[in-house]
């Protein structure tokens, strides 16, 4: 998608994704937490504490109340291409984060961030252009600074079917952990570490306890990649 794409899509974007995953039997909000919180504990594993961190790729900022609530004393920046998903983000959180608007590169200076989150963003970027964008994402950090990246799990047969049905997900090109983890390695991040997340849905939510038993099966609906630069 281009921005024209997600301006076209913001007003709307909350409606249509909470219809979309209806199957799972939760909102957008749950899944906006569970990456927070999941953010936070792998920061807490690196023992990092940051003072800025960066939403890359915001939208209209669903995640961005949780990162503050995980990480109170942080100065959180909602980076995004589309204007207007970054002016409604603006007016539903008007004071959690500073905007800034992606063009051909991240506003930032280099290292200047401690933390670069991004949720389901990649999948909308030309395969060609995430090369680029790990290394702008890299740019940005400080050394020693994290990067978390979530995305779906196209092995996953719900998670193809919520974007098999999803109007803001006519172009996305699903990316496996596998192959993401090579991207990440061709664009100089050592080590790069997946987990697999969201293998219940709600119905069989009492399971949920056990999902951190069974990050290292790539059979969650989603999976991060975290890499310290």
């Amino acid at each position: 998608m281009d921005q024209a794409e997600f301006d076209q899509y913001a007003d709307a974007y909350d409606q249509q994704h909470a219809a979309n995953i209806a199957i799972t039997g939760e909102s957008p909000d749950y899944f906006a937490e569970y990456k927070a919180r999941e953010t936070a504990r792998i920061a807490r594993l690196h023992d990092i504490s940051p003072s800025k961190i960066v939403d890359f790729g915001a939208g209209i900022g669903n995640t961005l109340p949780h990162l503050k609530s995980e990480f109170p004393d942080s100065r959180i920046y909602a980076a995004d291409v589309s204007e207007k998903s970054l002016a409604i983000s603006a007016a539903r959180f008007p004071e959690i984060a500073t905007n800034i608007l992606i063009n051909r590169s991240i506003p930032l200076e280099d290292a200047s961030a401690d933390l670069v989150f991004t949720a389901c963003v990649f999948h909308h970027i030309d395969p060609g252009e995430h090369g680029f964008w790990l290394s702008e994402i890299r740019r940005v950090l400080r050394p020693g600074g994290l990067f978390v990246l979530f995305e779906h799990n196209p092995l996953n047969p719900l998670t193809l079917h919520a974007v098999n049905t999803c109007p803001f997900d006519e172009n996305a090109i699903l990316i496996r952990n596998s192959e993401m983890r090579k991207r990440f390695r061709v664009a100089n991040w050592n080590a790069p570490s997946s987990r697999f997340h969201v293998f219940f849905p709600s119905i069989l939510k009492v399971m949920r306890p056990t999902e951190r038993l069974l990050e290292w099966l790539p059979l969650g609906g989603q999976y991060s990649i975290s890499a310290v630069r």
